[in-house]
């Protein structure tokens, strides 16, 4: 295993280029709960909060696919810069107007949204380009970048809340922001691993496979469900239970359980269908999920979020594999920006869903949603039955 990370890692400028993201995309896990923490400090008011981080990720989502068309066309250097100025400049607004008036706090946050750092996405990018010619390897690159991810998942929320509670106020966005522009601009001085713009008349031109790329956006907005859902269902499981300090232990292992399952399969041999491994992940963390409304106490319910950790970082590594097999590299930046930006759209709705069903029924009833989400996922994958467009090779 540690043999397969190391013939990737050896890549020329794999690790610089690779840190350099894993700083930027640092606030992904900061700037949402630091707006809520931030809005809450002043206000009081949760919903206030909520829709001032909602006008956010809302704007995220939709600047995210334009910012991957405009790196496609003119290279990543230019839409890191600005995009890091921008949300550098939107989280200033914000610690300005947080507190005042909910629909001008709104409208700041949606400005920081449009600048939401892209860093994960453009590395992926990278890695496709570096190993275009040794494509073995691209799924242990992958890999590696679905467990940086997970550790940003981990390490984010507990920085922000820390700073932002106990250092000042302002703190937790501030260092959200520089860690936005420190690893921007260390990801767009690297020139020598960036891909080559596509500025000419076929890669203004080259056509989206909109029937398969409508599956994964869907598919990965039903993992976004099962996200938010999640998040929401362990806090009120655990307060139910009167072990509300736990959620956060709870929620770690969950992560753990993924990021080690993404190690593993960064260690296996690329699938011969990424489709086909897709269809599997999300119909066994389905299944995976399916105890979880019987889960007698915290202890129990913490193993099965474990257990069911081991699917999700395999799952969003078959989902990435796929686009990157099948998009033409003209426009596969913007496409893997659709992917997260399907991600980052299920999630209020999973989250506000789950709420309902815990105000209504319970906690533990509140697991049904993200288990019918996996199986959604599951479903969609399953039902796209028309041959896969090739960009490389035959996936």
């Amino acid at each position: 295993m540690l043999t397969t990370y190391r013939a990737v890692l050896q890549t020329p400028g794999a690790v610089a280029f690779s840190l350099a993201a894993t700083l930027g995309r640092l606030p992904l896990s900061m700037a949402g709960l630091g707006i809520v923490l931030l809005v809450v400090e002043r206000t009081g008011s949760y919903a206030q909060a909520g829709l001032v981080a909602a006008g956010y990720i809302l704007a995220a989502a939709v600047a995210a696919p334009v910012q991957g068309r405009v790196a496609d066309r003119w290279g990543q250097a230019p839409v890191l810069v600005a995009a890091s100025v921008l949300f550098a400049a939107g989280v200033g607004l914000v610690l300005a107007t947080a507190g005042g008036p909910t629909g001008l706090a709104i409208l700041c946050a949606a400005i920081a949204g449009l600048g939401a750092p892209q860093t994960g996405n453009m590395a992926r990018r990278r890695w496709s380009h570096l190993l275009a010619a040794d494509r073995s390897r691209l799924t242990t690159a992958f890999a590696l970048e679905a467990v940086l991810d997970e550790a940003v998942f981990i390490v984010g929320p507990v920085l922000v809340t820390f700073l932002t509670i106990s250092v000042a106020e302002p703190a937790g966005l501030l260092v959200a922001a520089a860690c936005s522009c420190a690893g921007s601009w260390g990801l767009a001085v690297h020139r020598s691993s960036a891909p080559p713009a596509h500025r000419g008349p076929r890669g203004s031109s080259e056509p989206l496979p909109i029937g398969l790329l409508a599956v994964v956006v869907v598919a990965a907005a039903c993992m976004g469900v099962l996200f938010g859902s999640t998040e929401v269902l362990v806090v009120a499981f655990t307060d139910a239970h009167g072990r509300p300090g736990l959620a956060g232990l709870v929620l770690a292992l969950w992560a753990v359980g993924s990021l080690a399952a993404g190690v593993l399969v960064g260690a296996l041999p690329a699938p011969a269908s990424p489709l086909r491994r897709l269809r599997a992940t999300t119909a066994i963390l389905g299944l995976l999920f399916l105890p979880l409304p019987w889960a007698p106490n915290v202890a129990l319910l913490a193993a099965g979020m474990l257990i069911t950790g081991f699917m999700v970082a395999p799952t969003l590594i078959a989902a990435t594999t796929l686009v990157e097999a099948t998009i033409s590299p003209a426009r596969l930046t913007e496409a893997l920006m659709w992917t997260g930006a399907g991600l980052s759209v299920g999630v209020a709705p999973g989250a506000s869903l789950s709420g309902l069903v815990v105000d209504h029924v319970n906690a533990s009833a509140g697991f049904v949603v993200p288990c019918v989400a996996a199986f959604a996922a599951s479903a969609i994958a399953v039902a796209y039955r028309r041959p896969l467009p090739s960009a490389h090779a035959a996936g």
